[in-house]
């Protein structure tokens, strides 16, 4: 498993399994789970120590042990990235047209802040149609946008527009088609469909880490997944897919709390 995706499930458990309990955890406690889950442990030690270093954690040594707390930051990363997850459900009013669109010139130096830029506005729903141009059919998901354009400092460079599309140039439909790639999204949505419809994992750590790798696959989603409104993507596969993911995590999630709690008395040292 490559350091970016082990991260990932790093903050898949603290969010899931460490933050819901509230009480600080030991190293051995999480590297039980990522290894559990195909981390390489000197991976899952690294992974722990630079999410320490980038504001995560605070650690306390015990020893030779280490007993992390969660950071005010990563708390405010799992809670809004919980309310982004449960959005993917959510059922908008009826569209009307309007889109909020967003003009950003990055220079070509700038290539880091570019790649930020894509992640952070396609976190939010955001498309890309053409170069420099950034649009959404959620036009309330401004204050969202803002926040990404004033974190990166490109107040100076970004010119903000709602508005609906007119009979020049693209039309809504290869708008849509352009500004997102959903025939990639919803080949991702019938793998997730085909992997986890039967799923029925055996108890402990069976549950425990089918639970965490589905969580973790649905954190992804919001990356992918527009949520376009329904007047754009009529019979969209991702809301059943997002139903039934939903259902089995319900499913699991209270198993899955035993074991983890299990697993943190085993580990402790003390």
């Amino acid at each position: 498993m490559s350091s970016g995706s082990a991260r990932s499930l790093l903050l898949t458990i603290l969010g899931e399994l460490v933050y819901p309990n509230g009480q600080p955890v030991w190293t051995a406690s999480l590297l039980h789970v990522m290894t559990g889950l195909g981390v390489e442990e000197q991976t899952a030690r690294q992974t722990i120590a630079r999410s320490a270093s980038a504001g995560w954690l605070t650690g306390e040594k015990h020893g030779r042990e280490v007993r992390w707390q969660l950071s005010p930051s990563v708390k405010r990363l799992i809670e809004d990235g919980m309310k982004r997850v449960y959005s993917l459900q959510d059922r908008d009013e009826p569209w009307h047209g309007d889109w909020l669109i967003l003009l950003v010139s990055v220079p070509k130096s700038q290539s880091a802040v570019r790649k930020k830029l894509y992640s952070a506005l396609s976190w939010v729903g955001f498309g890309n149609p053409t170069p420099g141009v950034w649009l959404s059919p959620h036009p309330e998901r401004i204050a969202e946008a803002e926040q990404v354009i004033n974190d990166l400092d490109l107040t100076g460079s970004t010119l903000t527009f709602t508005g609906q599309a007119l009979a020049v140039g693209l039309k809504t439909d290869d708008i849509v088609a352009r500004a997102w790639a959903l025939d990639d999204v919803a080949e991702v949505y019938r793998e997730l469909l085909d992997r986890y419809r039967d799923a029925r994992p055996g108890p402990g750590d069976a549950t425990l880490f089918a639970h965490v790798e589905l969580v973790s696959q649905l954190q992804r989603l919001p990356f992918l997944d527009p949520q376009l409104p329904d007047e754009l993507l009529p019979g969209w596969i991702g809301r059943s897919a997002v139903a039934m993911i939903q259902r089995r995590r319900a499913e699991w999630y209270e198993t899955a709390q035993l074991r983890w709690l299990q697993v943190a008395a085993a580990t402790s040292p003390t």
